[in-house]
């Protein structure tokens, strides 16, 4: 017998297993082999090479989905990364500035009248009226939020609400320049060979909104979003520690309206017209509460958001011809079922679905002592990183 068995068999337990095979709780290996490969697998931790990473992986998933898909589908695949755009500019306006807005369905259709009157008047190009869009809409959101800027919550928001009631009627009552009733027509960017206009749009739609949410998500790892969260935490403090109150909240007002007239450019690309019935209250509405829904504050909940919008008014048309009910019924029903939808959803989990599936893998993780975050098994990791800070703390 060769002195490598002996030590295997020294080693071995009466049951002729290995200690370590046996050792810990049912699955506390599988769980340790799983945060081995989290921690081999973790990103870069410089925000920029992070998102551009996202990025890429989100455009192959996005790529994959919109080539085994229809039509239709693909359409509402669009309409999902637009209302991303917009969702993404609410969420940094409520979520992390602390700023209500009713509103939004109005910068939205700031920008899509005025891709609509470039097309009509002006030859930019798709990338020339896109982006005169969203800084015509971010011009607009920070000529509210400066008057914005000096109110509480309450006020901000019904302000916000007059913009969205009163703003889409301007095309009623200058019917020679917005087209009136009928409105203006848009003309979508025309597909290169043999593919689909749904297809080629949808890529446009899902390629800005991976743009804008990764600029959205440097900009929150900036100095700016610092600014941001501090002023929505505590106002006086922020302005003790040099931060300019009213500036930091216009600029967030900005941002958020451009990208929600960003979002109102790119949806009439695909309905074809811009008139007032595009851009009701109800949007606004649904806007914030989508914005709940998948988790304020959260870039990643806004898709969640984005899917609710856009996939609600279908389930409730099924539900509506499920249980006959009549036309004048089934018109209240998507929001009727997305106030219910909601309702729940904040009772089950208060931070939106993004906040929930946070919540659960952080209980995964450290219910299995994955990297030594108080588990089983876990002492050893978390050793090393006290050691590990304890020298980086070193002069």
């Amino acid at each position: 017998m060769t002195a490598s068995h002996t030590r295997a068999d020294a080693e071995a337990g009466p049951s002729g297993t290995r200690p370590d095979a046996e050792a810990g709780p049912p699955g506390a290996r599988a769980r340790a082999v799983l945060g081995l490969l989290a921690r081999r697998l973790r990103l870069p931790n410089q925000p920029l090479v992070r998102h551009l990473i996202l990025f890429v992986l989100g455009a192959g998933l996005f790529y994959v989905l919109t080539v085994n898909v229809g039509a239709y589908n693909d359409y509402q695949i669009g309409e999902i990364a637009v209302y991303a755009i917009v969702l993404g500019g609410l969420s940094v306006l409520t979520g992390l500035n602390g700023q209500f807005s009713l509103g939004h369905g109005a910068f939205m259709a700031i920008g899509a009248y005025t891709l609509a009157l470039l097309q009509l008047h002006a030859d930019v190009g798709l990338v020339g009226e896109l982006v005169i869009a969203a800084v015509i809409a971010a011009a607009a959101g920070a000529v509210v939020g400066v008057p914005a800027a000096r109110l509480s919550p309450p006020y901000l928001a019904g302000v916000t609400l007059m913009l969205a009631l009163g703003l889409p009627q301007l095309s009623a009552q200058y019917g020679s320049v917005f087209g009136g009733e009928q409105g203006l027509t848009t003309t979508p960017p025309a597909a290169p060979g043999s593919l689909s206009p749904e297809r080629w749009l949808a890529w446009i739609q899902l390629f800005c909104a991976l743009v804008v949410l990764v600029l959205l998500a440097n900009l929150v790892r900036s100095r700016f979003g610092r600014a941001f969260r501090a002023v929505r935490d505590d106002e006086v403090a922020a302005a003790v520690s040099g931060i300019h109150v009213a500036r930091t909240k216009v600029l967030a007002f900005a941002v958020s309206a451009g990208c929600a007239g960003l979002g109102g450019a790119l949806l009439v690309l695909s309905t074809g017209v811009v008139n007032v019935g595009e851009f009701p209250l109800s949007l606004s509405i649904g806007l914030l509460a989508a914005m709940v829904f998948g988790g304020a504050g959260s870039l990643v909940g806004v898709w969640w958001g984005a899917v609710a919008l856009v996939y609600m008014p279908t389930w409730s048309t099924s539900l509506s011809q499920h249980l006959s009910l009549g036309t004048s019924a089934a018109a209240y029903l998507s929001d009727a079922f997305f106030g219910v939808v909601l309702v729940i959803a904040m009772l089950v989990s208060p931070a939106g679905v993004q906040g929930g599936i946070r919540r659960i893998g952080q209980l995964l993780w450290s219910g299995g002592g994955v990297a030594g975050l108080g588990g089983p098994g876990g002492g050893v990791a978390t050793d090393r990183m006290d050691q590990e800070t304890k020298e980086r703390s070193r002069p």
